[in-house]
């Protein structure tokens, strides 16, 4: 039975620009975090859990995400008779 990987699967965001804006909220956040916690102590570490969560878990969850999202539409897996093949 053949199947295809649907473009919702996995970490990719909805575009590009999205998945960018993303990183930059996510990395923000964590950098704030460590920067700004010798002027406002521990409670800048509230920012951590925002970083993470735009993130998606973790900075590589992120970097996988946008090779999906750009790859989206350009490579699909088809697997037929227990073989599988990436195809454009």
């Amino acid at each position: 039975m053949p199947t295809t990987d649907t473009p919702s699967a996995g970490f990719a965001s909805a575009s590009v620009p999205r998945h960018l804006a993303r990183g930059a909220v996510g990395f923000g956040a964590l950098a704030a975090a460590l920067a700004l916690l010798p002027v406002f102590g521990p409670a800048t570490l509230l920012l951590a859990p925002v970083g993470l969560v735009a993130l998606r878990g973790c900075p590589m969850c992120w970097a996988i995400g946008l090779a999906q999202t750009v790859s989206r539409g350009r490579l699909r897996r088809e697997c037929a008779n227990g073989r599988c093949e990436l195809k454009r």
